[in-house]
């Protein structure tokens, strides 16, 4: 069973007010991201599929206590995508980040990193 860590909806940068259509639910296994007023749509990424995510705020969204949470997945439908003005930003990143590591760990899901040592001197061509 699923349980929900957090929701809200994409906030309007002036003034934070959230009067848009798009809303966002974090579970413990997915997150849903819901569009549209009078044609709707539901995406929804599995945890496991995101590889990684990061957090940003432009000079606006920092006046109205807004950021932007962008994630990078291996989902076919979303692909790459944002979680665009939402507030608390760091605190559900942080949410966000370790349900992910939760999920990965659970579903045994490792991604394999290429690590190259530039100080390295020796010539790869």
């Amino acid at each position: 069973m699923e349980k929900e860590l957090w929701s809200d909806c994409k906030r309007v940068v002036f003034f934070g007010l959230p009067l848009s259509f798009t809303k966002y639910r974090l579970t413990t296994n997915r997150l849903f991201v819901n569009t549209g007023f009078l044609t709707q749509r539901e995406d929804e990424v599995r945890l496991y599929r995101i590889t990684d995510v990061s957090l940003s705020r432009t000079l606006m969204q920092r006046v109205f206590g807004l950021s932007t949470i962008h994630c990078n997945s291996s989902d076919k439908t979303l692909g790459n995508f944002d979680i665009i003005n939402i507030k608390d930003g760091e605190e559900v990143k942080e949410i966000l980040s370790q349900s992910v590591e939760r999920e990965r760990i659970a579903r045994r899901v490792s991604t394999r990193e290429n690590i190259i040592d530039v100080s390295d001197d020796d010539d790869w061509n």
